[in-house]
């Protein structure tokens, strides 16, 4: 039996006090009504653990298979009799019943159940029991709404998820890798590397106060508008009177100019006022414009999100307060609308939300009003905080901010999840080029996914943020939809190996962070399709692998590694008859055995050289040693090693593979350079083959 369930005892006993709890909230509330209570029992979702399946829109997008219909329903759902039926079941190890009804039941619940510990255990025993019968799509679904939303101790269900994601979770390598590869290349091949610094926005938009909170906008979105607080606002009598040490928040507004280039930032007047504005965002037309005021007499709550429709003469109308469907009596911020422009989003800290501030929605009918809002739900939403809901304005895609994630850099990372039919998926980390050991949020991405725009401090420490740009990496696209997997094998051993898989866009430059080889020796990544990328993976015990390849679709490569602990062979290392003179073609294979030597100071390498039987022994002999030789040499002086780091040797033809050959083919294989390596004494042969990668479909 599984070890999810060698404790039965204690599991029961646990089980028992959570009843006991509920029967005491069900004497609490005898006092309900009849009609009440059938009211709460009829909120059950009534969902079947056979509708249990994650829709797999492809390799890279798959929607959760776990429906939570009552999440804008009902605050909380409760049922004493399935819960009495769950200790039934589980006291009499009726473990496939006991599943479906937990499956009932959670799927039933509403935003407080996630809130409520006795509630989030039930999702725990739900995760337990489906990994336990063997549905780990389900169980590892579940695990993950526990990470997202367990207030106590999580290690538990960490562990368990961390053990059924051995061979498919992203571990991200350390990014300085990647930059020294590329560096390196760059050097060799004249391979450009990508631009991999922030950009900064300069004077004309940056002040030495707080600028961030921005959005693009407009025809080709030529328009930033952002949030400050710099000085010139200080001068206002609310500001004074209010908030006398700090400068009040401002919209401003700046033109590009040229691709890189934005003009002087002014300040929105007609939208300014003595109170509190930011948060801007800009319709797709330039013409409706959604920002925040903040502590006005006529508002509902702390901050409330208004709108402003652009008139003839390029000044804004009189704003208009969104009312209260989506204002509330707390923090309602950071608006932004979905890429038909039919879905508000926004970040709210009001009661009744899963964490500190949740992301909400809201649906434009017919008529053009916006419906009355809703939580995004807890796929998204986490017990933490979620801020800056960002669609893209021409892919299916939402961006966000979150400070709890599975995958987490820093405090707020950025996530996207694509946005099918009304469904969100399953969140991913936007990776370790983008999110740091800080703050990601108030960020924008342009049109054309080729700039993130956000704000940090220049220096450490620094409370004033200036806005920034930066390319965006791969992980961040919105179009990285296509699954590129291998696994790094020795062919004839199986053995795997420990290394750094990077891959470097040949077609657009794009950064891709690179990853570790997982334990089966497999990696995976997202890429964009129909475009050129280099294969790099590099580790300590098998030579640099190198390969270019061409995305056409999801694929899957199995990659022959060559172990430090067998003989080395390059077919491609086939002199010109009578010459020992290199050709270009030997070079990118002599590069793995230079690469290694540098990487590995203790390491030394013999170069023997071999001869097919035609001609002379003699003559064969002395041709086979004037080979190594010239190996020898390049090696030395391409990678400045020291001379006794390469021994040359030649054997002729005395050590034929094949003996008394017939065919071309088989003198062919006797006409070879072997390369070893030895550390100290002890000798070690090294194999790179000349096995072609299998580069056919999964």
């Amino acid at each position: 039996m599984s070890k999810i369930f060698k404790g039965e005892g204690i599991l029961i006993i646990l089980l028992l006090t959570i009843f006991l709890s509920s029967s005491v909230f069900s004497q609490k509330r005898k006092r309900k009504n009849k009609n009440a209570q059938q009211t709460e029992q009829q909120e059950g979702s009534g969902l079947s653990i056979q509708e249990f399946q994650p829709t797999k829109i492809n390799n890279v997008v798959k929607l959760p298979g776990l429906q939570f219909p009552n999440i804008n329903k009902i605050p909380q759902y409760s049922n004493n009799a399935m819960i009495a039926q769950i200790a039934r079941l589980e006291r009499n190890k009726q473990w496939e019943e006991y599943r479906e009804v937990l499956y009932k039941y959670v799927t039933s619940f509403g935003i407080n159940n996630f809130v409520n510990p006795v509630d989030v255990d039930l999702l725990w025993r739900l995760a337990n029991v489906s990994e336990y019968l063997g549905d780990h799509a389900l169980a590892k679904e579940t695990y993950r709404l526990i990470l997202r939303h367990n207030r106590t101790d999580i290690s538990k269900a960490l562990a368990h998820y961390e053990e059924l994601t051995l061979f498919d979770k992203t571990l991200y390598a350390n990014i300085n890798d990647y930059y020294r590869l590329v560096e390196k290349r760059a050097l060799i091949d004249t391979l450009t590397p990508p631009e991999d610094v922030l950009i900064e926005m300069g004077p004309q938009v940056n002040s030495d106060f707080s600028d961030y909170g921005m959005t693009l906008g407009g025809e080709n979105q030529s328009e930033l508008l952002f949030t400050s607080n710099r000085s010139e606002t200080d001068t206002s009598a609310f500001n004074k009177q209010f908030n006398p040490k700090k400068n009040n928040e401002n919209i401003y507004i700046s033109h590009k100019t040229t691709d890189d280039m934005w003009g002087m930032a002014e300040p929105l007047e007609t939208i300014n006022t003595n109170y509190n504005e930011g948060s801007p965002y800009l319709s797709k037309d330039g013409n409706t414009l959604y920002f925040i005021r903040c502590m006005t007499p006529e508002g509902y709550g702390d901050c409330d999100i208004y709108y402003s429709k652009k008139k003839e003469d390029g000044t804004w109308d009189e704003a208009v307060n969104l009312g209260p469907k989506i204002n509330s009596y707390a923090w309602d911020s950071h608006p932004s609308l979905s890429m038909t422009e039919d879905t508000l989003y926004f970040a709210s800290d009001r009661k009744g939300g899963f964490g500190s501030s949740d992301i909400y929605y809201s649906v434009k009918d017919a008529k053009g009003a916006w419906g009355k809002a809703k939580n995004i739900g807890p796929f998204i939403n986490s017990r933490g905080s979620e801020l800056s809901p960002y669609p893209h304005v021409k892919y299916p895609i939402l961006y966000f901010s979150s400070s709890v994630g599975i995958v987490n850099f820093g405090g707020f990372d950025i996530y996207k999840s694509f946005i099918v039919e009304g469904n969100f998926s399953e969140p991913k980390n936007v990776g370790p080029l983008v999110n740091g050991a800080g703050d990601e949020y108030y960020f924008a991405i342009d049109a054309e996914a080729k700039q993130l725009y956000y704000a940090k401090s220049k220096v450490k420490g620094n409370p004033n943020l200036d806005m920034q740009s930066f390319p965006l990496p791969m992980e961040a696209k919105p179009n990285n939809t296509v699954r590129f997997s291998g696994r790094v094998v020795e062919p004839t051993t199986g053995e795997v190996f420990k290394g750094v898989v990077t891959i470097i866009d040949l077609s657009d430059r794009v950064e891709v962070a690179p990853k570790k080889i997982r334990e089966d020796g497999s990696f995976d990544f997202e890429l964009i399709n129909d475009k050129k990328y280099l294969l790099v993976i590099e580790g300590d015990n098998f030579f640099q692998i190198e390969e270019i390849f061409f995305v056409e679709g999801d694929k899957h490569v199995q990659i022959p590694a060559v172990s430090v602990n067998s003989s080395l062979s390059f077919a491609s290392i086939d002199f010109d008859p009578g010459s020992a003179k290199l050709k270009p073609e030997m070079e990118n294979n002599l590069h793995l055995v230079i690469d290694f030597l540098v990487k590995h100071n203790d390491y030394r390498l013999i170069v023997t050289g071999h001869t097919d039987s035609d001609g002379n022994h003699d003559a064969n002999l002395k041709l086979s040693k004037e080979r190594a030789q010239s190996i020898k040499e390049f090696i030395i002086n391409y990678g400045e090693l020291s001379a006794d780091r390469v021994i040359a040797d030649g054997r002729g033809d005395f050590d034929p593979i094949v003996k008394n050959p017939q065919t071309p083919e088989q003198k062919r294989l006797n006409r070879r350079v072997e390369f070893k390596i030895f550390l100290d004494e002890y000798r070690i042969s090294v194999p790179v083959d000349d096995n072609n990668i299998d580069w056919g479909d999964e």
